[in-house]
């Protein structure tokens, strides 16, 4: 995170950190299982305006994790992981992404590969405002989380790309998981025209900010409403290409007890794979988004 100089002291108390970066922010000074009313109005605004927030050496229960998810909003249950599996026993709102097996079976999704830039339940005709990712285990190396700025993405584009993707829609594909895997009770289908999903402008409006964003998903599948395929295979790579630079990002090296909070609405992510021999645990929960995307 950034140096000492970049601290800011909220009115409540606790420090917002920024990281120096083109988005993210350290919370410190902060017991996430006894938030005051004043502490969680600072976190709120402090997410808006830095889009990801990490919040370090936290000690919650499944129980805690879901009080300070439902404090956003109301909550998404989990979706069905790869192996049929729902949700922690008791606590339908939790996802485990894991690489761990247990008698043989995995206890969450994702594996131990890469997982590559998306956003999360995109497909969605609803998708989650927000998600809060919360680490119990991690791997000594590797398996960090990446992410990028939409705002600034859709702000730094040629004006020419601007102007040729006003007004269109998107498909977000439903086959697929960030991970590769085909999500559970769908059919692999590999044509963007036919496959599963829901379309959403490309350019969106940030529901609380006012500000406007790139909203690309996930690159598997996608496909521009009213384009021929090739066109529309030509303007995502054009898209993507200008998405994936570097200087967008910020990114996690995951301590246990690490909680990280994300605006959904105006970042993407994607995570770095480690040694399957390894264990990571985490614990996901997301926020239901109150308005869809929008123009």
């Amino acid at each position: 995170m950034a140096s000492e100089s970049l601290k800011t002291r909220s009115s409540s108390g606790i420090k917002v950190i920024p990281a120096g970066k083109v988005l993210g922010a350290e919370i410190q000074g902060v017991d996430l299982r006894r938030i005051s009313t004043d502490d969680f109005a600072s976190i709120y605004l402090a997410w808006l305006r830095h889009s990801v927030l990490l919040f370090r050496e936290q000690k919650l229960t499944d129980e805690d994790l879901v009080a300070f998810s439902k404090r956003f909003g109301e909550l998404d249950w989990a979706p069905i992981q790869e192996s049929g599996r729902r949700f922690v026993e008791g606590h339908p709102e939790i996802y485990v992404v894991s690489n761990v097996m247990e008698n043989g079976a995995p206890i969450g999704s994702l594996g131990s590969g890469e997982a590559t830039w998306h956003t999360d339940m995109s497909y969605l005709q609803d998708p989650p405002k927000a998600s809060i990712l919360y680490a119990l285990e991690v791997p000594p190396a590797g398996g960090n989380t990446y992410f990028n700025n939409m705002y600034l993405l859709y702000e730094t584009l040629p004006e020419g790309l601007k102007k040729r993707i006003e007004g269109k829609s998107l498909k977000h594909d439903g086959t697929y998981n960030s991970g590769g895997y085909v999500r559970q009770g769908i059919a692999a289908v590999d044509d963007p025209i036919k496959s599963p999903g829901t379309f959403h402008p490309l350019v969106c409006t940030h529901p609380e900010t006012k500000r406007r964003v790139l909203y690309l998903g996930r690159r598997r599948n996608a496909y521009i409403e009213g384009l021929s395929l090739a066109e529309s295979e030509s303007m995502l790579d054009e898209l993507w290409a200008q998405a994936n630079r570097k200087e967008l990002e910020w990114h996690n090296e995951w301590r246990a007890g690490d909680l990280v909070l994300w605006d959904n609405r105006c970042t993407m992510h994607r995570r770095d794979p480690f040694d399957a021999g390894s264990r990571r645990v985490m614990h996901r929960t997301q926020i239901k988004g109150e308005t869809r995307p929008c123009a």
